[in-house]
């Protein structure tokens, strides 16, 4: 019998179902989270602590905080992803963390992840990322550009850590789908 990790016997592909995450959530979302800070770590040169964990406040924030919301992205059973936005209740809305594991990564999942949740709330947005990260500097392009042919981009120090490089800060407005 196939693990929930076996890729599907050929078919139709499997739809992604993107959900706001509940509390019930934060065991997966404590795993992806690990995943993603692994992966950001090539990049930021953060090492794990002691224990094995990295930091979490941004996860402890979507997942607690009212202006903040935490989405998860699903292949069948199968975690593919989740998206963090901060700003519910005001503007710009950041997308503020980002993930989708390596196996459905360079498939369209992560632009359908982007556009679903940046739909769900229409108006201006942010999002940052690092320069070092040729996929990420493409992808997010290509996501504000979609969008809004008007998209910007603009360099911005990385607040506390005047040793980091500036982070890419891209700003586009997400308007409302038409019926």
């Amino acid at each position: 019998m196939p693990s929930s990790t076996t890729p599907a016997a050929p078919g139709p592909p499997l739809p992604l179902v993107v959900r706001r995450a509940t509390a019930d959530d934060r065991p997966l979302l404590e795993r992806l989270w690990l995943l993603f800070r692994h992966d950001m770590s090539r990049f930021t040169a953060d090492l794990p602590r002691p224990d094995g964990s990295f930091r979490s406040e941004r996860l402890e924030s979507a997942l607690t905080n009212p202006g903040w919301a935490a989405f998860t992205a699903f292949l069948g059973e199968a975690p593919v992803g989740f998206a963090f936005v901060r700003g519910l209740e005001g503007s710009p809305r950041v997308l503020n963390s980002f993930f989708v594991v390596a196996g459905a990564r360079r498939s369209g999942l992560g632009s359908a992840l982007a556009h679903e949740v940046l739909q769900a709330f229409p108006g201006r947005w942010e999002v940052a990322f690092q320069q070092a990260n040729a996929g990420a500097v493409r992808f997010w392009r290509a996501v504000g550009a979609a969008h809004d042919t008007g998209w910007t981009e603009e360099l911005r120090a990385v607040p506390g850590s005047p040793d980091t490089p500036p982070d890419s800060w891209i700003s586009f407005r997400v308007r409302v789908p038409p019926q």
